[in-house]
């Protein structure tokens, strides 16, 4: 089989034929399969939150040094289930240099945002498919409190920072 018919069949693994081969892998076979599907879903991820942030700054008005990297800080969030850490939605800093920003709350300009607004601000500030990858991503590896997750345009890495 071809890769790209198997890439085909794999990405519906719901229909007859795919159902079938799965229910007579070995457990084995289905682990490691379940590994390499995650893996590759982080890249695929990786590389939604990269394109996204080209496209938020290219659209940057600053007549200044291209930005060179952008950086997302964790946050805690209240799901129905309990009290988890996801990637922040907003960026924490675009800068046009290699060096890390400082992005303590007291050194970084930040808009508050009042508790009962955070969705409805989320909604119509954020971009939706930067969201949802960096929710995806945050749901692979879940980040700690004080991690930082850097996106790096010109080789286009995304790297998670632990202080």
């Amino acid at each position: 089989m071809k890769p790209e018919a198997l890439a085909a069949h794999l990405a519906d693994p719901t229909t007859p034929l795919m159902r079938a081969a799965l229910r007579e892998m070995p457990p084995k076979v289905l682990e490691t399969l379940a590994t390499v599907a995650d893996q590759a879903a982080e890249r695929a991820w990786r590389r939604v939150v990269v394109d996204r942030v080209r496209v938020l700054a290219e659209a940057q008005s600053d007549e200044g040094p291209p930005v060179v990297a952008a950086y997302f800080t964790a946050r805690g969030q209240r799901p129905d289930s309990g009290l988890s850490v996801g990637w922040d939605p907003f960026v924490a800093a675009l800068v046009p240099s290699e060096e890390m920003p400082d992005l303590r709350h007291t050194e970084t300009t930040a808009r508050a945002v009042p508790v009962g607004e955070a969705v409805r601000a989320e909604e119509d500030f954020a971009d939706p498919k930067l969201t949802e990858a960096l929710r995806r991503l945050a749901a692979l590896d879940p980040p700690e409190h004080a991690d930082i997750l850097r996106v790096h345009l010109p080789t286009s890495r995304v790297t998670r920072i632990q202080p």
